[in-house]
Parts: C-alpha cells; sequence; structure tokens
C-alpha cells in the first residue's frame, strides 16, 4: 500500500494523508477480500480496516450457527444470539470508510491474477467482478449432519455439537452423544465431565472399539450401536431416543458430533494444501502455501469451534497480512 503524507494529522479524512485506496473509492481493486462474514472474517476486516487496508468482506450470510439460538464463550457477550453479534460486528465495521461489507452474496470464482486475485461475485449468477492484493479464507466449514430422522428440530435448541460452547447449560442431565465417527469415544470422555449419565449413539457404526466401550462403561458411559428410528420430544426440547428395536432412551439434551469440510469449490485453476481432516493447512501465522491466499478461523483451526476463538484468529492473522504488505517479519 502506498502511503502519502504531507502533514502530521492522522486521519483518513485529512486530504493530506490518504491511503491509495480511499483516495480512489471508485477503483474495484482492494488491498484485501476477505471471504466470509463470521467472527473470524469480521475480526480480520475491523483490525485491517484500522490498519489502513481497503477491504472487502463477502459474506453469503449462512452461518454454520443460524440454528444456535445463544452462543456462550465470547467475553462480554456470553448469550448473545449469533446473528446480533455479526449485526453488531457489522455496525461497527460501518464507521470505516476503507472497509466494505457485501451480504447475501458469495465469491462465485476465484482465480490468481498478476497483481493478485480476480473474484467474482453475485448470488447465481455473477453480477461484479473485483481484484484483490490479497484473500483471507474465512468461510468456516461445511456441516454434514448424522443420518437421524428428525435432527433437524432439534439441533441447535438441545442437541449441539460444540461442548465448550453448550454443555454449561446441559449439565448434571441425562445426555446423548449421536455419531459415527472414529473420535466418538474422545468426544464422549469429554462430554461427560457435564454429566453422570451419558449414553453414546453410534447409528450402527463400528466406530468405538470394544476397548474404548469397555473403558467409557467402567465410567458409566454406555453405547448403544443399533440405530436410531426417531427422536422423541416437542418444540426442539428432546426427551427420549426410541432406537430401530423399539428400545427408548430417556435424555434431556446432548451432542451430535457432525462432519465438516471446507468449501473450495470457488478455486479457480489453483487449490491449497488441506488435511486429512478437511481443515487448509497454513504455517503458524495463517499463511497457506498460495502466496497472497491466508485463513483464519474454523476452515484453518483445528480444535475448539467458538466465537472468540474464531475472532482471536482473524484478529492475528490480519497483523501478518499487514506486516506481509509491507515487507516485515513477523514473530507471529
Amino acid at each position: 500500500m502506498k502511503l502519502i503524507r504531507t502533514g502530521s494529522t492522522l486521519s483518513l479524512d485529512h486530504p493530506r494523508w490518504q491511503t491509495e485506496a480511499v483516495r480512489t473509492p471508485d477503483t474495484d481493486t482492494y488491498d484485501v477480500l476477505v471471504i466470509g462474514g463470521g467472527p473470524a472474517g469480521l475480526s480480520a476486516a475491523l483490525n485491517l480496516g484500522r490498519s489502513l487496508m481497503r477491504v472487502l468482506v463477502v459474506d453469503a450470510d449462512r452461518p454454520r450457527n443460524a440454528a444456535t439460538l445463544n452462543s456462550h464463550g465470547f467475553l462480554t457477550r456470553d448469550g448473545v444470539a449469533p446473528h446480533e453479534l455479526r449485526r453488531m460486528a457489522r455496525d461497527e465495521l460501518a464507521a470505516y470508510p476503507n472497509i466494505e461489507v457485501r451480504t447475501r452474496v458469495r465469491v462465485l470464482e476465484l482465480s490468481r491474477a498478476d497483481a493478485g486475485f480476480t473474484a467474482s461475485i453475485g448470488r447465481k449468477d455473477p453480477t461484479d467482478v473485483v481484484a484483490a492484493r490479497s484473500v483471507l479464507l474465512a468461510t468456516g466449514l461445511h456441516e454434514t449432519l448424522p443420518d437421524v430422522p428428525n435432527l433437524r428440530g432439534f439441533y441447535g435448541i438441545s442437541l449441539f455439537s460444540c461442548a465448550a460452547c453448550d454443555a454449561w447449560e446441559l449439565r448434571g442431565r441425562r445426555l446423548a452423544l449421536i455419531g459415527e465417527t472414529t473420535d466418538l469415544a474422545d468426544r464422549a470422555r469429554l462430554i461427560s465431565r457435564w454429566t453422570e449419565s451419558l449414553t453414546v449413539f453410534t447409528l450402527g457404526a463400528e466406530t468405538v472399539t470394544p476397548e474404548e466401550e469397555a473403558e467409557l462403561a467402567a465410567s458409566g458411559v454406555a453405547v448403544l450401536r443399533l440405530p436410531i428410528a426417531e427422536l422423541v420430544g416437542d418444540r426442539g426440547r428432546i426427551e427420549a431416543i426410541r432406537l430401530t428395536d423399539g428400545t427408548v432412551v430417556t435424555v434431556e439434551g446432548g451432542f451430535v458430533r457432525p462432519e465438516w469440510e471446507t468449501d473450495l469449490s470457488f478455486l479457480h485453476g489453483f487449490a491449497p494444501a488441506i488435511d486429512r481432516d478437511g481443515h487448509l493447512i497454513t504455517d503458524r501465522s495463517g499463511r497457506t502455501d498460495i502466496p497472497g491466499l491466508y485463513a483464519a478461523g474454523d476452515a484453518a483451526i483445528p480444535g475448539p469451534q467458538q466465537l472468540i476463538v474464531a475472532a482471536g484468529a482473524g484478529a492475528r492473522v490480519a497483523s501478518v497480512m499487514v506486516h506481509d504488505a509491507v515487507g516485515i517479519a513477523t514473530a507471529h
């Protein structure tokens, strides 16, 4: 980014010190294109904007946690609805003339160019093409829930995917853990921290080994391997789980283990490296193996999928991008 300074007033509006991007708002070249408007993307945009970067955030406005009524663990915002947190963040970004947020559209195609990247933007068909010197992928993860009848009716109300986010509200209750992935036993050990009554439902998958089942049983955790025929409850509040053999297990809440993957279908002509779990592989500073392409949030961080963790990652990668833009080696 080229800075022009002939005075000492530190203001975007002062004519004697402006960034090139702010001085020519009619250009379609941005310093950074942020793809994804969740906590990681919005936090990155705020910090990039405060560093005088010209930033475009493109957000399809279809967050993975849309079904969740309240989010937890975000300091000063514990219990806030996820959509309200995003609204407040967008309101804060609106105060910065060098940050633009476009919602309910998505990047349909992202290509590499000589000076960075070009992106076609729209809903189903392209309506605009923009250029950016660098790109931050903050798209989160695509979630596929287990194939259980009427699961969607309870998800986000009494069945959740994140123990760190929602287990406190379910503490001491009779809980279920539903899934068919190989980490199910580990998740059961974690969730049993909040309850003395936990039943694991493997949906017929042999993903809990006999040794793991014996270990869980010694801790009071039951493992049931038959498929689920029906979730029983009212208005999203689960009361019982009925198996295909007619067995009914009383529960008062629980957790689901979805499968996640990073959606990179919009990338054209290049593909950054991903790990076996579908996360983008980055260095400790958020750089992918594609020059100028960075990643932050759930798409790049295995571990707790909490809003505050994603927001922190966005701020951290933003700092790295600013350092890279001016050629400063960063210690981040």
